[in-house]
C-alpha cells in the first residue's frame, strides 16, 4: 500500500485511496443496490432503510464499524474484501431488521462492488490530480509568459546545441502537463459502474427484478459513473486506460522535474526550487540544498509506467468470465498509481509556483557557449538561402515566440474548458 517512510510525500494524497476509502466507497455501492431493489419491488422501503442506515454507520466509523484491519485478514478466506464486508454489513442490518439482511447484497457479485468502488475512489483521487494539474500549468502558463525572450541554451544529447528561450521551455513542459491533463479529464468522466452478477449474465437480478440492464444503468446514473452498457468483469479496458491516463500524467511532470534537477546543477544554475522550512537539507553537508521536489516527482515518473504496465498485462490474463489472480494484481497497482500520481502532481504545483528562474546565470552560460550556439546558421553552405549571420544568441530564436504563444493559447482552450465542465 502507497503510504509510509519510504514514500516521502504521501501525506498529500491521504484519504482518497486508501482502506477507509474503498471501504465507504463499497459499502455506497451495497446502499445504492438496496435502493434500486427497493425501486424494483424486490425489498420493502423499511428493509432499504435499514440496509442503507448500516452501510452509513459502517462507513463513517461509527461503533461497530469496519476495522480495515480485520477486513484485510478475513479476506485472505475469500480472496478478496467484498465477502467479508457483505458478511459484517448483514450482520449490522440483522441487528435493525433481521429480514433486512437477506436483501443485502443480492443480484451482485464481489467484482462488481469492487470494481465500482475503485472507479468511485479513482474520480475523486482524478479530480484532485486534474486540479493540481490544473495548478502546475497555471503557473508554467506565467513562466512561459514572462520569459518569452529570456535568451538561455538549448541543449541537445546533454550538449549546447542552438539558443531557446525559457519561455518556450516552460511551454514545453506545460504541453506535457496539459496532454496528463486532457488524459486524466477524459479518463475520469468515462469510469463505469460495473453491474453483471455472477458471470456477467445478472441472472439473479433478472429475478429479482423486472429490469436488470435498467438497474444497472440506474446504479450508474445515482453513483455519477458512465453506463457501459455491458458488464466488463474480463474486458478490463476502463481500468488500462485510467493507468494510462496516470502514467501520462507523471511523464508529463517528470520531465519538468528532470529538468529543474539538471538546471540547479551548481555548474549551471539557471533554476532552484523555491521555498524554506529547510526543503532540500543534507543529513551531514549543510552546505547543501537538494532538489528534493523534483527528486520526488522523478521517482513517481519512473514508477508509473510499470505499474501501469501491470494493469496491462493483468489485461491481458483475464480469463473465463472473471480472472482468477490477474483482478486481484490490478488493486494494489491502481491504487498506488493513483497514489503516486496524486503526491507528484501536488509536489509538482508547490515546485512550478515557487520556482526560482535565474535570468542573469541564462545569460552568462549562452554568451560562454555563443560561437557554439550560432554554428548552425554560420555553416549554411553558398547558394543556399541565408540572411546576415546572428551576432548575438538572441538572433537566433527562430520560431520561439510562435511556438510559445500557441502552447499558451491550448493552455487557454483548456482552463476555459475546465472551467465549463466543472
Amino acid at each position: 500500500m502507497a503510504g509510509g517512510i519510504f514514500e516521502p510525500g504521501a501525506h498529500r494524497a491521504a484519504g482518497i485511496v486508501d482502506d477507509g476509502a474503498v471501504i465507504a466507497a463499497m459499502l455506497r455501492v451495497e446502499s445504492e443496490w438496496a435502493r434500486i431493489l427497493q425501486e424494483g419491488g424486490a425489498a420493502s422501503a423499511e428493509q432499504a432503510d435499514a440496509i442503507v442506515g448500516a452501510c452509513e454507520r459502517l462507513a463513517g466509523g461509527a461503533s461497530g464499524g469496519v476495522d480495515a484491519a480485520v477486513l484485510a485478514e478475513s479476506a485472505e478466506s475469500a480472496g478478496n474484501p467484498v465477502v467479508p464486508l457483505v458478511s459484517a454489513l448483514r450482520a449490522a442490518v440483522a441487528e435493525q431488521d433481521p429480514a433486512a439482511a437477506d436483501r443485502v447484497h443480492r443480484g451482485l457479485t464481489s467484482q462488481d462492488v469492487l470494481d465500482t468502488a475503485l472507479m468511485l475512489v479513482a474520480r475523486d483521487a482524478a479530480a484532485r490530480i486534474a486540479a493540481e494539474l490544473r495548478g502546475v500549468g497555471e503557473s508554467l502558463a506565467g513562466h512561459a509568459r514572462a520569459h518569452e525572450t529570456t535568451v538561455m541554451t538549448g541543449r541537445t544529447l546533454t550538449q549546447p546545441a542552438v539558443p531557446i528561450t525559457f519561455g518556450l521551455k516552460a511551454a514545453r513542459w506545460l504541453s506535457g502537463v496539459l496532454d496528463g491533463l486532457d488524459a486524466v479529464t477524459a479518463a475520469r468522466d468515462g469510469l463505469p459502474v460495473q453491474c453483471g452478477g455472477a458471470a456477467g449474465t445478472l441472472s439473479l437480478a433478472g429475478i429479482l427484478v423486472a429490469d436488470p440492464l435498467g438497474a444497472a444503468s440506474e446504479l450508474a446514473r445515482r453513483l455519477r459513473l458512465a453506463d457501459p452498457g455491458v458488464p466488463w468483469h474480463t474486458v478490463r479496458t476502463p481500468v488500462t486506460r485510467l493507468g494510462d491516463a496516470l502514467a501520462t500524467a507523471c511523464q508529463g511532470l517528470g520531465v519538468v522535474a528532470v529538468d529543474v534537477a539538471t538546471l540547479s546543477r551548481p555548474e549551471i544554475g539557471e533554476l532552484h526550487e523555491g521555498g524554506g522550512g529547510g526543503r532540500g537539507g543534507s543529513s551531514t553537508m549543510p552546505h547543501k540544498r537538494n532538489p528534493v521536489l523534483s527528486v520526488l516527482i522523478r521517482s513517481a515518473a519512473l514508477r508509473a509506467p510499470h505499474l501501469a504496465a501491470t494493469l496491462h498485462s493483468a489485461a491481458g490474463q483475464a480469463v473465463d468470465e472473471r480472472p482468477d489472480g490477474a483482478w486481484h494484481a490490478e488493486w494494489p497497482a491502481l491504487r498506488d498509481l493513483l497514489a503516486i500520481t496524486a503526491t507528484a502532481s501536488a509536489q509538482a504545483a508547490v515546485l512550478a509556483a515557487e520556482l526560482a528562474v535565474d535570468t542573469s546565470a541564462m545569460e552568462r552560460n549562452a554568451r560562454s557557449f555563443a560561437d557554439g550556439l550560432l554554428a548552425e546558421p554560420r555553416g549554411v553552405p553558398p547558394g543556399l538561402p541565408s540572411g546576415p549571420p546572428p551576432a548575438a544568441p538572441g538572433d537566433y530564436l527562430g520560431m520561439a515566440r510562435s511556438i510559445t504563444q500557441r502552447v499558451l493559447d491550448r493552455h487557454a482552450r483548456t482552463t476555459d474548458e475546465g472551467a465549463d465542465r466543472r
